[in-house]
């Protein structure tokens, strides 16, 4: 399970509605569970540097990301995936990104969007090897003070 808060899932929606036709991308910060589930506590925004540009594919700042590994280390969070956005499409994994899914242990968090808002957001765990895709629940609220995912 993968915990998200509604301030969050706002922030992804409405950088997904931004970005409309283009796909958004980020990282999620977070930290693991003893019991395996994923909390995120912040999203870290990246312009998509995809190359080409285009509707159906996205690739995070590598200066973003090495950037925040750095202000991470040492510290109890970690990046435990990343999210974009599925202009006029489905939130499910595309070809592309089954294509692109090289570290197994990172979140996809994938939210569809169209002209008309923010749609469906799912959290997927990818394999690029078998090219398969494992749904992952997604559970959105806040946490209470000394509660854990």
């Amino acid at each position: 399970m993968i915990r998200i808060s509604h301030t969050h899932l706002d922030q992804i929606n409405t950088l997904a509605q931004g970005a409309y036709p283009g796909e958004c991308c980020g990282l999620l910060v977070g930290r693991v569970e003893p019991n395996g589930s994923i909390t995120v506590t912040r999203i870290v925004p990246s312009a998509n540097v995809a190359d080409p540009p285009g509707n159906d594919r996205f690739e995070v700042s590598p200066k973003i990301r090495f950037d925040l590994m750095r202000q991470l280390n040492g510290t109890e969070e970690a990046i435990v995936g990343h999210y974009h956005s599925h202009p006029d499409q489905v939130a499910e994994p595309s070809a592309t990104d089954l294509s692109m899914a090289f570290e197994p242990d990172l979140i996809w968090i994938i939210t569809a969007v169209t002209s008309n808002g923010a749609g469906q957001t799912q959290a997927w765990r990818l394999n690029r090897e078998t090219r398969s895709a494992q749904t992952i629940e997604l559970k959105i609220g806040e946490l209470k003070i000394g509660e854990s995912a």
